[in-house]
């Protein structure tokens, strides 16, 4: 069985709360929303369309329109959109739509709750681990600096987007997540039909480190984050024990009961991927010491647990 353990309140009350989420559509953004409406809180969903039920609320990122009366109210705002990082190959013309979705929206949110009489408690901005880097073998955590590239670039500006309200004294949390191990989507999701069928294997030669988190503890972090009234600032959401891509490998083979015969040469991702293989072949070795450090306790610490709980 799942296990289990006490959901912690988003208001420092205990009480039902009003809870504002962007990209609530998303692989997080619906688990998150599933989660806090079944603890009984409110959640307000911004949407690029026309709103079609109460609880959504119509903004444009891009332009930079949103109506602050939409978050009248709210206690609490998770900030989660953002075009997928591995939907489509690296052109110039995604990565400014993958930084245009990240940076202009938060700007956008940003600006919409710094109008509001009454601001929420706290501020959760996504961002991600790719801040670091490719950091080898070595382990890094929240205390290491931003590492070269596009993705660390990229989510420096997005974090610096929400500085803003961290300095007219909103309690900003930075959610920094690794790869989310779960069948519903993302890169893991991606994975799963592939091993499935016995075509998965190692990723060029196996050795880069991959920093993940179960999608259940992926939940439970951000409602952690929420809930503590003492915590702001960059969290590593991953679990303790980062991997390599071969004992992924192994592992998902072992949960699926499947061979993975099937690597893939590290020259073959480059010719497919262009730009994106150089996040694929890297190595990240990320520890959640700050969540830890907070008291937070992972569901699923090992690769193995995520990749059992993502198949039940």
């Amino acid at each position: 069985m799942e296990p289990t353990r006490p959901e912690p309140s988003a208001s420092p009350s205990g009480q039902p709360s009003r809870v504002v989420v962007t990209g609530a559509s998303g692989l997080i953004g619906t688990a998150l929303t599933r989660s806090l409406t079944a603890a009984g809180h409110q959640v307000v969903r911004l949407v690029r369309r026309a709103p079609r039920t109460p609880d959504e609320v119509r903004w444009n990122p891009k332009e930079g329109r949103l109506d602050p009366a939409g978050l009248a109210g709210c206690t609490a705002v998770v900030n989660l959109a953002g075009a997928g990082i591995g939907d489509r190959r690296w052109s110039d013309a995604y990565k400014r739509e993958l930084r245009d979705s990240r940076v202009l929206g938060t700007r956008t949110l940003v600006t919409a709750v710094a109008a509001l009489d009454e601001p929420p408690r706290v501020f959760v901005n996504g961002s991600a681990i790719g801040i670091y880097g490719d950091t080898g073998e070595h382990p890094v955590d929240e205390t290491a600096p931003p590492g070269e590239g596009f993705l660390p670039s990229l989510c420096v500006e997005w974090e610096a987007a929400a500085l803003p309200l961290q300095e007219a004294g909103v309690r900003t949390v930075f959610a920094r997540t690794g790869l989310v191990v779960a069948r519903e989507g993302g890169a893991w999701g991606r994975m799963f039909p592939l091993f499935k069928a016995g075509l998965g294997g190692r990723l060029g030669n196996g050795r880069q480190y991959w920093s993940f988190v179960s999608l259940h503890d992926e939940v439970a972090a951000l409602r952690h984050l929420l809930a503590r009234d003492d915590l702001s600032g960059p969290f590593n959401l991953t679990a303790p024990r980062p991997v390599t891509n071969r004992e992924v490998t192994r592992a998902m083979g072992r949960a699926l009961h499947r061979p993975t015969l099937f690597p893939a040469p590290a020259p073959v991702l480059r010719a497919v991927l262009g730009e994106m293989a150089g996040d694929v072949l890297g190595s990240q070795r990320v520890l959640p010491a700050r969540l830890l450090d907070s008291g937070f306790s992972f569901a699923h610490p090992t690769v193995d647990d995520a990749v059992r709980a993502a198949l039940r």
